[in-house]
């Protein structure tokens, strides 16, 4: 008799054609969950990562939830921070489902899909738990490098959602500011390291100095408290 469960996660695949118009096998060993009511929306993300990630949907953040909490193996989720669902989230706001999320499944990488490339957003949406935010209105590239850093545990903030003002703040030094910068960008460590001239173990150590200074519990808090204070773009 067949039994009814969560889908195996660890090895998926799936076909298309290639250039050549021959059916090339895709091996989707990353789940990718996106939650928007819009099915618009949905679809078009679906066709923009399905070549790299098995991408499950849900209208909203209850069935989110409920995916998230049967179904294992899920790398990213993408989150639209723009509406209020129903059931039990219903009417608190996209940070707190980001926050809801984060709980169910701490090590996940969340995308904050919002509306405009506001800093405040951006800010709210890491500070919440976040790993990356964009918004809708940003080309779909952008979407892309947001989701592969929010994946990869690395911060990732449209680059239109940015502002070349400065406001007093948490004082840090120029190293400092220079790869709290680039965390924003979605660079890793190594990367840093490799622009900055600088070894990998001096970055760590900046980045330990940096956190301290800001009271931050992660890069992604750091970025979003740098952004709150206007201390990076």
């Amino acid at each position: 008799m067949a039994t009814t469960g969560p889908r195996p996660v660890a090895f998926l695949s799936a076909r298309r054609k290639g250039h050549s118009g021959q059916v090339e096998e895709l091996n989707l060993d990353r789940r990718c969950l996106v939650i928007d009511r819009q099915p618009t929306v949905r679809l078009g993300i679906r066709r923009l990562l399905d070549e790299r990630y098995a991408v499950e949907e849900a209208a909203d953040w209850h069935r989110g939830l409920e995916i998230l909490n049967s179904t294992s193996g899920f790398s990213v989720a993408i989150v639209d921070m723009n509406r209020a669902d129903g059931g039990e989230l219903a009417g608190r706001p996209g940070t707190a489902a980001i926050r809801a999320l984060r709980r169910a499944q701490p090590g996940l990488g969340i995308v904050a899909h919002g509306a405009r490339p506001e800093r405040h957003a951006a800010a709210e949406a890491l500070d919440a738990g976040a790993t990356a935010f964009v918004a809708k209105s940003s080309p779909s590239q952008d979407l892309e490098r947001a989701v592969e850093a929010a994946a990869d545990s690395e911060t990732f903030v449209d680059p239109a959602a940015g502002s070349s003002g400065r406001a007093s703040g948490p004082l840090l030094t120029r190293r400092q500011r220079q790869i709290l910068q680039l965390y924003a960008d979605g660079q890793p460590t190594a990367a840093v390291a490799n622009q900055l001239g600088l070894s990998a173990e001096t970055v760590r150590t900046h980045t330990k100095g940096l956190l301290a200074r800001l009271s931050a519990r992660d890069r992604a808090h750091a970025v979003a408290i740098g952004l709150r204070n206007s201390l990076i773009d």
